[in-house]
């Protein structure tokens, strides 16, 4: 059975369930499975020997999730070519690249969870309301443990940035 946490996190003051565990750093990372493109699925395999910051957003057409995902690309040029920023949304593969490439953003790898949420459910950001991945922010070091967890508890702000870059920093 599924684990189920409600009322830990809400979309405009509004409580919403997530599904899957709570994660903490120290814990190793749980296996996914994303649509790269349409045909191209990744694992966490596929990113191994890097640093990851796996920023999660519920969609990158909302000003939140857009702003985020443009954050973290501005910063990925100065952590080198050891450290891997992946989006994880929902949207369509085709959707993502679209958005991309209206937004120029060149060096965050979007991945989409719309297949079977098995990101969402393994680290316990799915929304049981929406389908959608709640905003979030992991930290793997090269190992793929967890060093840095930061689950909002609001869907609509923003993660801590600061906190977020400095814990990948960290790793350098």
């Amino acid at each position: 059975m599924t684990q189920e946490r409600t009322g830990v996190a809400t979309f405009k003051s509004s409580p919403i369930t997530l599904v899957g565990p709570k994660l903490t750093a120290g814990d190793p990372a749980p296996d996914f499975v994303l649509s790269k493109n349409l045909l191209e699925e990744v694992s966490l395999s596929d990113y191994a020997g890097k640093i990851k910051l796996i920023s999660v957003v519920p969609s990158l057409d909302t000003g939140v999730c857009d702003a985020q995902t443009r954050r973290f690309n501005s910063e990925a040029a100065e952590l080198g070519d050891d450290v891997v920023i992946l989006t994880v949304s929902m949207d369509l593969p085709f959707a993502q690249a679209r958005w991309c490439g209206a937004a120029g953003i060149d060096r965050v790898i979007t991945l989409s969870d719309h297949k079977a949420a098995s990101f969402g459910q393994a680290y316990g950001v799915l929304i049981k309301e929406f389908r959608l991945d709640m905003r979030s922010i992991f930290v793997l070091d090269k190992n793929n443990k967890l060093t840095y967890v930061e689950y909002l508890s609001e869907m609509t702000e923003h993660p801590n940035y600061e906190d977020a870059i400095a814990a990948v920093k960290s790793l350098l």
